[in-house]
């Protein structure tokens, strides 16, 4: 209200009055203090609302990660909470456009009620604020697990995009020096739709799903690399060996050769049962050795196509061969050279064994005045056995090889009888 004229004086000039204002300025003290509760009711909800919008974050960050039953339950209670807090803030909003403690005519009873209902809208805010900071706190294992899968998100494309070129560049490398690698080529092609999904990120595929296959796209690519870069060794150890099983099976096919001669002889000098178990070996030979030249061919065009896992079958398959018959074409001669040293002097081979015996008869009676019947019994046996095979050289066609065959056994009998004798005094029996 401005100044107020009220008359004038004996000059006819007019006089100014000043008119107090104490009529409103009495309820200025209900009015500063009804502001003072509105001021710390909008610091509260500003604050409760901040502090809001951070847990949102923390619930994102977590949803986006963990889908355990804990996370589950902790973003319902964050959604429960949220009502809570939505419930608080209307309460605040609708008590602030209750009360306009701004305009002129308010008196200090209105003034009184608006500071009143502002305080408790304080209040409830604050409790609200509490609650969500208890709440928050207890997220903290939550969150703390859900930020360390977010730090391993990028790194692990990363590791995943340069390992798919890394495998790019050795199939480039090896397609170089001439090596086609069709293979490796489709299992890299492969993943092209896997660098996709990667790339379309973890806000369409989940920061979990994502990581995960992130490593599984790096180990892919690495193997495909590995297997890359060494394709050009393999190349030229499968040649060598090509080359070496070539060699071999040509030495085998002129061993081979040899074994009918010696059976010619097995049987112009030594009785039927010295060679009958030899009689298939040259034809045994003959057909592993065609057999493993077929295969060798085989290797060589898989080889020459590069179909690696082909050619290394093929290889084995000649090996394979190769150690069968080898035995059996070293046996003829083996057998051959054995019948001509006992035929000559069978007392070598008889004293060998007796010697077996003896040993083990020695070791049987140490430190005792009878030997163990369990030992004594198959050495007894052993000797007897000696002797019969002994006195079956004494006909006209004596069997060396039956000779031969029995003295290994009744030296293997006497080794047996050894080892046991030793394992019983090891374990103090």
């Amino acid at each position: 209200m401005g100044p107020t004229v009220v008359g004038g004086d004996l000059r006819g000039e007019s006089v100014t009055v000043t008119t107090a204002r104490s009529w409103w300025r009495r309820g200025d003290n209900h009015r500063a203090e009804a502001q003072a509760a509105k001021d710390a009711a909008s610091q509260a909800f500003y604050e409760l609302d901040t502090a809001q919008r951070d847990l949102e974050i923390s619930i994102e960050t977590i949803s986006a990660v963990d889908d355990s039953p804990e996370a589950r339950r902790a973003l319902a209670g964050f959604r429960s909470l949220g009502e809570r807090i939505d419930q608080v803030s209307a309460a605040y909003i609708d008590t602030v456009d209750a009360h306009d403690i701004d305009r002129d005519e308010l008196d200090a009873g209105a003034a009184a009620r608006a500071r009143t209902e502002l305080t408790k809208a304080k209040d409830e805010l604050d409790k609200a604020k509490t609650e969500l900071e208890r709440f928050s706190a207890g997220l903290a294992p939550l969150l703390g697990k859900a930020e360390t899968q977010l730090a391993r998100l990028a790194p692990a494309v990363e590791r995943a995009k340069q390992s798919l070129l890394a495998a790019t560049n050795a199939l480039d490398g090896v397609r170089a020096v001439g090596l086609k690698a069709d293979g490796l080529a489709a299992r890299l092609a492969a993943l092209a739709p896997e660098l996709t999904r990667l790339n379309e990120g973890a806000s369409k595929h989940g920061v979990q799903e994502t990581v995960q296959r992130a490593d599984d796209v790096r180990r892919k690519a690495d193997a495909v690399r590995t297997e890359a870069e060494r394709l050009p060794e393999q190349a030229r150890e499968m040649d060598k060996r090509l080359v070496s099983l070539r060699t071999r099976v040509q030495a085998l096919a002129t061993r081979a050769e040899g074994v009918d001669p010696v059976l010619s002889e097995l049987r112009r000098r030594f009785s039927l049962a010295c060679w009958q178990d030899l009689q298939q070996v040259p034809e045994r030979a003959a057909q592993a050795v065609r057999q493993a030249e077929t295969a060798l061919a085989e290797a060589r065009k898989a080889r020459d196509e590069q179909r690696w896992p082909d050619a290394t079958s093929r290889l084995a398959t000649v090996r394979a061969l190769m150690d069968d018959v080898e035995g059996a074409v070293s046996a003829a001669g083996d057998r051959l050279r054995q019948l001509n040293e006992v035929s000559k002097d069978p007392k070598g081979e008889v004293e060998k064994t007796r010697f077996a015996i003896r040993d083990a008869q020695r070791l049987a009676m140490q430190g005792r005045s009878t030997p163990e019947p369990r030992h004594a019994r198959p050495l007894d046996e052993a000797v007897a056995r000696l002797d019969r095979a002994v006195a079956a050289l004494e006909g006209r066609h004596p069997d060396y090889w039956a000779f031969l065959t029995e003295t290994a056994a009744v030296r293997e009998t006497a080794n047996r009888v050894v080892a046991n004798i030793r394992e019983d005094r090891a374990a103090g029996r």
